[in-house]
């Protein structure tokens, strides 16, 4: 795979329907945006998920953002890449994370080991795979937010998937990994000028993600302070978190991040009434041209 065009969708699909999911991937390719992104948590399986929406679409290209590495051998990683890739036309990209201590420990009932080194020896071990199935490329990314898990996505892999950064992020993040490899950063926004109604909107879907250390540690070495996302988020957090305002608004955070370095930024766009779909105003507004 060459490397994938600017824009992107990033969807949370944990409770989408099959009806849901098909109409989702049909209608993000009619928009002309070049990559779906979607999640793994407990929900879908990653690479199944990737199956139907690649069955689904005829040009569109499908990212794991992220899949999770305690939910499956290297070996297992390696032949559901190429899979993928061999009965799609090469349009499957394998964003992988080790994810955090509560998905890993909490539930899956595994050690969270060290992150770096875990994911080297995951990488390694899927390199090595001898399988009968072999593709050409290796469309792979890591979900890298700190120093040495963006060097190791420049050394092992095509690239890096930051998520809940900021265009100060970006700017590290490709001054770490250089001009050849892709930075495909996700970007959370709500297409609305109610200020009350974006502050809300934001932090309930930040919620979550306020919880999780990887994010925390990250956030702290952007300059935040812990009380900025604890309790209720500060504005100046949701601010940097969630672009919000007019189309034009939005797409001056989008630029900001290609400025920086972003080769792709995929767009999740929260709906302003606080409903679980995401905003597809939003989506059209900011389409491609």
């Amino acid at each position: 795979m060459q490397q994938p065009g600017k824009t992107g969708v990033w969807v949370s699909t944990n409770t989408l329907s099959q009806k849901a999911l098909a109409k989702l991937a049909q209608s993000v390719e009619r928009l002309g945006y070049d990559v779906l992104w979607y999640p793994e948590s407990l929900a879908y399986e990653s690479l199944a998920l990737g199956g139907f929406l690649l069955g689904e679409t005829s040009k569109l290209c499908v990212a794991s953002g992220i899949a999770n590495i305690y939910a499956r051998d290297p070996i297992t990683a390696r032949a559901g890449h190429d899979t993928l890739n061999q009965l799609y036309d090469d349009r499957f990209i394998f964003g992988l994370g080790v994810s955090h201590v509560p998905l890993v420990e909490g539930q899956r009932g595994h050690e969270y080991s060290k992150p770096v080194a875990t994911m080297r020896k995951y990488l390694e071990g899927m390199a090595a795979a001898n399988i009968d199935l072999q593709v050409p490329s290796q469309n792979v990314v890591l979900a890298a937010l700190g120093p040495n898990m963006l060097a190791l996505s420049r050394d092992m892999t095509q690239g890096a998937h930051p998520y809940c950064v900021t265009p100060e992020h970006t700017k590290i993040a490709a001054d770490i990994l250089g001009p050849e490899k892709w930075l495909c950063v996700e970007q959370k926004v709500c297409m609305t000028t109610d200020e009350d109604t974006w502050r809300a909107v934001a932090a309930k879907q930040l919620a979550r993600y306020m919880r999780l250390d990887n994010y925390r540690n990250n956030w702290l070495r952007l300059g935040f302070s812990e009380d900025e996302f604890t309790g209720e988020a500060s504005d100046r957090f949701l601010d940097a978190m969630c672009a919000w305002g007019t189309a034009d608004d939005i797409r001056a955070r989008i630029k900001a991040h290609e400025d920086a370095g972003a080769t792709h930024v995929c767009l999740q766009a929260f709906d302003p009434e606080g409903g679980p779909d995401p905003d597809w105003k939003a989506l059209e507004a900011l389409a491609p041209a």
